[in-house]
């Protein structure tokens, strides 16, 4: 089972190892503000998927010196990405956007800038900072489009249509971006082949790189009250070891995985609880 990692592209790309900073920016979402909802997705955490980042009450470089800390021990005097997680992190107005970002992208550790965001919060004047930006350095763009199926999308909330990612693909596309689309395996109620579905169009629609997260349930969430109401199951550990390859025999060699699985907080992790011992699931995937 051969795959272009993350790690690898890196190397390939910078000429060694490259650790991601997760920052806060402080921003919302408009699945949390009331633009489209306000109970943000059904999966999400109170962090906004952004529970391993910085405090949102630091700035932008203080975050990058608290981020590069931590990882101390792993490197010193290394490159770092930016990453800027939590919430949305294209909805905001423009001045604020490229303040947090150019802060971001002008540190002399940073080689690259990540950003998580939506396919409907890309406007116009959005897609040129984008474009801007990638000319100082290079650029990611996360795409949380989790599933390609109606139904699903309906079940998590995630409040657009098939059609609104595929134009944004498009416009980024244009940018000269490096696009990452996250597919979430084991939503409930969706098949093996439902999932690999999702895979292999997001795949065949030009992107540059793909994250694989398990289904987490997390505490206080919606999903949560699904999930001890019995309305659904998580993935057992064979299961998604099954799915894993089969998505990974799927996947061109051209695009890079960023990621083969992930990890919730383990204080707020109620399922699958296997999730938890990250090591040996990775080192079962990669078995």
């Amino acid at each position: 089972m051969k795959y272009y990692s993350l790690n690898n592209y890196l190397r390939d790309t910078f000429g060694e190892k490259v650790y991601k900073l997760s920052l806060n920016a402080g921003f919302t979402c408009p699945n949390r503000d009331g633009t489209i909802d306000t109970r943000g997705c059904i999966f999400c955490s109170k962090g906004g998927s952004g529970d391993f980042a910085e405090s949102a009450s630091l700035s932008i470089t203080e975050q990058i010196e608290s981020g590069k800390k931590r990882v101390e021990k792993k490197i010193k005097n290394g490159k770092y990405i930016a990453y800027f997680q939590a919430f949305t992190n294209t909805y905001a107005p423009l001045d604020i956007l490229r303040e947090k970002f150019c802060e971001a992208i002008h540190h002399k550790d940073i080689v690259a800038l990540s950003i998580a965001t939506r396919p409907d919060c890309l406007g116009e004047d959005v897609l040129k900072l984008l474009a801007e930006l990638n000319s100082i350095k290079p650029v990611f763009v996360e795409l949380g489009l989790q599933t390609i199926h109606e139904e699903g999308a309906k079940y998590i909330r995630r409040g657009y249509n098939l059609d609104v990612y595929d134009t944004a693909v498009e416009n980024l596309k244009k940018t000269g971006v490096n696009i990452v689309v996250h597919i979430i395996l084991g939503l409930p109620n969706e098949t093996k082949s439902d999932m690999l579905e999702s895979v292999k169009y997001v795949c065949d629609g030009g992107i540059n790189g793909i994250k694989l997260q398990l289904l987490h349930v997390l505490k206080n969430t919606d999903l949560e009250k699904d999930y001890n109401a019995g309305k659904f199951k998580v993935l057992e550990f064979d299961e998604y070891l099954d799915i894993i390859k089969a998505c990974v025999d799927l996947i061109p060699q051209n695009i890079v995985i960023h990621r083969l699985t992930g990890d919730g907080a383990k204080k707020d992790l109620i399922a699958p609880l296997w999730s938890a011992d990250k090591k040996r699931v990775l080192n079962a995937i990669n078995k």
